[in-house]
């Protein structure tokens, strides 16, 4: 019957989640032939992805974070707590009926709102190897505490999870450092180091002239918060139209439609400058870029280690401060350069960073033994429960009791 992973991604809004999901999943079945993965998703854009041959998804109903931090469902009209009952049956239910061998969960521990409890129970309660799935860093811990407080999650750490992934490196980050987690929690986590990304295929839409030559990415991940890097560096190009490299901005499917609007009438204007929305192959246009201008987040942050890019980060601060922990430890590393955020936009300020991009060291230039080794220890450390199926082994269990 081949072995199975079940991995669930809880986000449904932004990437980072999902592609860091899909990395997992396309390198383990490159390495077991007899393997199926399917994801848990409630991202409407899913389908806009590749899936390599065995792998999967199921898309649960989509909510969306309000700025009061209250949830609300994403498309349908019913109340925010019938569509979490239904994401929890369809997650307990494909649980139930796809029987693997592993289930995977990203990030959150008990998902959102809890709503993976019950199929953590289920799963525990027949075998499956159950794995907590953590990147580098989660938020700073004064704040991460309280939250993991309130949601409840030490008994699901201590007596749920068989093991804790954690996508990075102790000596750039111990997201779970600070918190007061009991040594058996400790003694789950392995670091793994940081997901490798391979450029798969063509670009599958066509892109600006510009990509013909050396070029500046601009990419914001999922774009609901990347209006602030557009501006500042559209405000670069507009005061110095002489910057070194021309660049291409990817503004991102999830920004608000009016600033995409906005941006794109600048943009026409510029000679040196050119803008997408949004393209599935990120990782080939960042191959193909100089240099790279992003925000920080996990996945970009990947990209820039792999395809070995000079980058400028500009984290997010609100409402976690992960990708500036993840930036300033970078680059005390040597690994980037950061820039601190500044709301009022000075253009000569990103000029003077962007004009310094051309003669930054390279990733590669600084050695750090297991940076890059995300991918071989996870199928390392899958490969021991990918043999016989669950079910059959519970029934081998009770033959061999009989």
């Amino acid at each position: 019957m081949g072995s199975r992973i079940l991995i669930y991604s809880h986000d449904s809004f932004g990437l980072g989640h999902l592609r860091r999901c899909l990395t997992i999943a396309h390198s383990l079945v490159d390495n077991h032939e007899d393997l199926s993965i399917l994801i848990l998703s409630g991202s409407p854009i899913i389908g806009s992805f590749d899936f390599r041959n065995r792998v999967d998804f199921v898309r649960v109903p989509g909510v969306i974070k309000l700025r009061d931090g209250e949830y609300t469902s994403l498309s349908l009209a019913i109340h925010f707590e019938e569509t979490l009952a239904l994401r929890a049956s369809i997650i307990k239910h494909t649980a139930e009926v796809f029987d693997p061998n592993i289930f995977i969960v990203d990030k959150e521990p008990l998902g959102l709102r809890g709503e993976v409890g019950e199929t953590l129970e289920l799963l525990k309660g027949r075998g499956t190897r159950l794995v907590l799935g953590l990147r580098d860093v989660l938020d700073e811990p004064r704040l991460l505490a309280p939250e993991w407080e309130r949601k409840n999650v030490l008994p699901s750490l201590c007596n749920l999870y068989d093991e804790i992934w954690v996508y990075g490196l102790r000596e750039i980050c111990n997201p779970l450092e600070g918190i007061g987690m009991p040594a058996s929690v400790q003694e789950k986590m392995v670091f793994t180091g940081y997901l490798p990304r391979k450029v798969r295929g063509a670009i599958n839409e066509p892109l600006p002239a510009i990509v013909e030559r050396p070029y500046l990415l601009v990419t914001t991940g999922g774009g609901g918060d990347g209006e602030g890097l557009i501006e500042w560096v559209l405000r670069a190009y507009e005061t110095d139209p002489l910057l070194p490299y021309p660049a291409l901005l990817v503004l991102g499917p999830f920004m608000q439609a009016d600033r995409q609007v906005e941006f794109l009438n600048r943009v026409q204007r510029l000679k040196r400058v050119e803008a997408i929305t949004f393209n599935a192959h990120l990782e080939s246009i960042s191959a193909k870029a100089a240099a790279i201008v992003c925000m920080g987040g996990y996945n970009t942050f990947c990209e820039v280690l792999s395809l070995n890019k000079r980058a400028l980060i500009i984290p997010r601060t609100e409402p976690r401060m992960e990708q500036f922990i993840r930036a300033s430890r970078a680059e005390k590393l040597g690994l980037v350069r950061m820039l601190a955020e500044d709301k009022n936009y000075p253009p000569e300020v990103m000029a003077e960073a962007l004009r310094a991009l051309p003669s930054q060291r390279q990733p590669m230039d600084v050695v750090i033994p297991g940076l890059l080794e995300g991918l071989v220890n996870v199928n390392r450390l899958a490969t021991p429960w990918l043999g016989q199926r669950n079910s059959e082994a519970a029934e081998s269990r009770a033959a061999a009791g009989a």
